[in-house]
C-alpha cells in the first residue's frame, strides 16, 4: 500500500461519495432532513442559511461557500428564517428533465448541494468512529480555498446533460470529502484519541507512516520514535495519549484490518497473508488473528465467502 495512512484508510474503509442532489430557494423557506443512515455532507454554493441540528442548543449560520459534514444520526433543518414550517425533503419535487434539483418557493436567493458517503459495512467503523458529530468548514477559512471550484463544478455536472455526469460527480465529491477532512485536521480543536488525530499530530505522522508504508517488517519502539525524533518513553507516552492505544499495538491492529480485508476478498491463501504481514508461520499469524478478531483466519475467511465459492 502507499506510504499514506490517509490514503491507506481510506482505501480500507472502501470510502466512496455519492451526490444526491439539492434545491434552489427564494423568499422565506425552511426544509428538514431525516436523520441521515449514512454520513452526510452539504454545502451552501449561493446565499446562506441557517443549520439547525437535533439536540444542538444552538443553529448555525452558514455562507456561500460553507460545507458541513453530519456523521451523526440526527434529523436537521436547513432555512432562511428557523420560524417557518419547514417542509420535508422527501416531498422536494424536482425541476424535471432528470435533475436531482428541487426549487422552492419564488426565486434563486439560495442554492444547496448536499450527498451521502458511503463506507464498507464492517471496515467503514474506522472512519466512522473517528469523525466528530459535525464538522463545519468555513468559505473564509484557508483551507476553503479550493471548495469554490469543486462546489461550482458540482452544480454544473447535477444541473447539465453532459455524458459521464454521474461519474464526474462522484469523483469530484470524493475530492470534496477529502478537502473537508483535510481541512477538519488543520482549524479543528483537540481531537478525540485515534488514528486521525495522530495525522494532524506532526511528531507522530512520521512514525505513522512507516508503519502504513510496510506493516509487514518488524518495527521495533527504537525505529520509530527515531522518526519522530523523540525518545523511546516520550514516543511511547504521546503516542498512546493521541492515539489511545501504543505504537506496537496501532501496529498489531492494522495488520488484523489488512487481514481482515484480504480474508473478507478471498484472494490470498492464509499463509502468504501471513508473511505479508510479517509473521513467522501461518500459526502465529492466526493465534494473533484469533486474539484481535475472536475468530480464526480460515473460519473468518469461509464466513465471508459466497455459498457459491464451496462448489468450485
Amino acid at each position: 500500500m502507499a506510504n499514506d495512512p490517509f490514503a491507506d484508510i481510506l482505501k480500507l474503509t472502501k470510502t466512496e461519495s455519492l451526490v444526491t442532489g439539492g434545491f434552489t430557494a427564494g423568499g422565506p423557506w425552511a426544509v428538514r432532513f431525516p436523520a441521515p443512515d449514512k454520513i452526510k455532507f452539504f454545502a451552501v454554493v449561493k446565499g446562506h442559511c441557517w443549520v439547525a441540528i437535533d439536540g444542538e442548543e444552538k443553529p448555525i449560520h452558514a455562507e456561500t461557500g460553507d460545507v458541513g459534514l453530519l456523521a451523526a444520526k440526527r434529523s436537521f433543518v436547513l432555512a432562511s428564517d428557523l420560524s417557518v414550517t419547514p417542509v420535508e425533503a422527501m416531498s422536494l419535487p424536482f425541476t424535471g428533465n432528470g435533475s436531482k434539483f428541487a426549487k422552492i418557493g419564488e426565486g434563486e436567493d439560495f442554492t444547496q448541494i448536499g450527498g451521502h458517503i458511503l463506507l464498507d459495512p464492517v471496515s467503514g467503523r474506522l472512519l466512522a468512529d473517528a469523525l466528530p458529530p459535525w464538522i463545519h468548514v468555513q468559505a473564509s477559512s484557508p483551507q476553503a480555498a479550493s471548495f469554490r471550484w469543486l462546489l461550482d463544478e458540482l452544480v454544473n455536472e447535477q444541473t447539465s446533460d453532459l455524458p459521464g455526469a454521474s461519474l464526474a460527480s462522484a469523483q469530484l465529491a470524493q475530492l470534496l470529502f477529502i478537502q473537508i477532512l483535510r481541512a477538519h485536521l488543520k482549524t479543528s480543536g483537540p481531537l478525540s484519541p485515534g488514528w486521525l488525530r495522530a495525522l494532524g499530530d506532526p511528531h507522530l505522522a512520521p512514525a505513522l507512516r512507516l508503519m502504513h508504508g510496510d506493516p509487514g517488517r518488524s518495527w521495533h519502539l527504537e525505529d520509530l520514535a527515531k522518526a519522530a525524533a523523540m525518545s523511546r518513553t516520550a514516543f511511547a507516552v504521546r503516542f498512546k495519549l493521541v492515539t489511545g492505544v501504543p505504537p506496537l499495538t496501532y501496529l498489531l491492529n492494522w495488520r488484523m484490518r489488512l487481514a481482515e480485508r484480504a480474508l473478507h476478498e478471498g484472494k490470498t491463501s492464509i499463509s502468504s497473508l501471513a508473511q505479508t504481514l510479517g509473521y513467522t508461520s501461518e500459526s502465529a499469524f492466526s493465534n494473533a488473528f484469533k486474539r484481535v478478531k475472536g475468530s480464526a483466519p480460515r473460519r473468518y475467511r469461509d464466513a465471508k465467502q459466497p455459498a457459491t465459492n464451496s462448489l468450485q
